[in-house]
């Protein structure tokens, strides 16, 4: 049951996920009596995940998204991040949810989306195990004797990026989009904060996240063009 879950949310995760995600927009109950601290744990344990995923792309990356939707690899990726944790980006996906939920200071989202996404992280999870297990067996068996699905274990790591080559420009093409729609979403959560309903251009507290989100806009799009004109390679 919890592989076909996995393989439902893997296969239609990019429809699904922002849907629930918009709880984070609801309002509804505080979720900490001082927005202000709810607002910067917030952004740490956002801008952590984000850094999570960015070193794990930049060291050894790992095909996202399958095969037409579908769970698949190719080989057995164990170098990097991979080394201190099985599901890193995954890991840091979470931290950048539980981040945006402090931002918006939703208990809602606490109550309900947060507990979605950890239930359809953990089946995908299980059904991408259930594939990886019958493909490598004995290899994947003992990987996973040796590091944690979920917990990260940070020694050795200063082995690990001294033996390895970070690519930056594999780090832009691979996670600009989902560097953009981080940024983007915390932008539209604090100037929400800071909404007016008379005229919000006149409140000098929003106007600095509307001109975040239109820097990102902006560098995304450029990361668009060096991607599409093969100015940067992720290999």
């Amino acid at each position: 049951m919890m592989i076909s879950i996995g393989n439902f949310f893997f296969r239609y995760r990019n429809g699904v996920f922002p849907v629930v995600g918009a709880i984070l927009f609801l309002g509804g109950p505080a979720l900490l009596e001082t927005d202000q601290l709810a607002v910067t744990l917030g952004f740490v344990v956002a801008l952590t995940g984000m850094a999570l995923r960015c070193i794990t792309i930049g060291l050894q990356y790992i095909k996202r998204g399958g095969l037409n939707r579908q769970v698949y690899a190719d080989t057995l990726v164990q170098g990097g991040m991979f080394a201190h944790c099985r599901n890193p980006l995954y890991v840091g996906n979470i931290l950048g949810l539980v981040g945006l939920g402090l931002v918006a200071n939703s208990l809602w989202f606490f109550c309900v989306g947060l507990p979605f996404f950890l239930f359809a992280y953990i089946t995908i999870v299980a059904a991408e195990e259930n594939f990886l297990r019958k493909k490598f067996g004995a290899e994947f068996e003992v990987y996973c004797q040796r590091v944690s699905r979920w917990g990260l274990n940070l020694a050795g790591f200063g082995q690990t990026w001294q033996s390895m080559e970070f690519h930056w420009q594999r780090v832009i093409v691979k996670e600009y989009g989902s560097i953009f729609l981080w940024i983007a979403t915390a932008c539209a959560l604090m100037y929400k904060k800071h909404w007016q309903a008379d005229n919000p251009f006149n409140n000098p507290s929003a106007a600095p996240w509307l001109w975040l989100l239109v820097a990102s806009a902006g560098a995304y799009a450029v990361a668009r063009y060096l991607k599409k004109s093969r100015i940067l390679h992720a290999d």
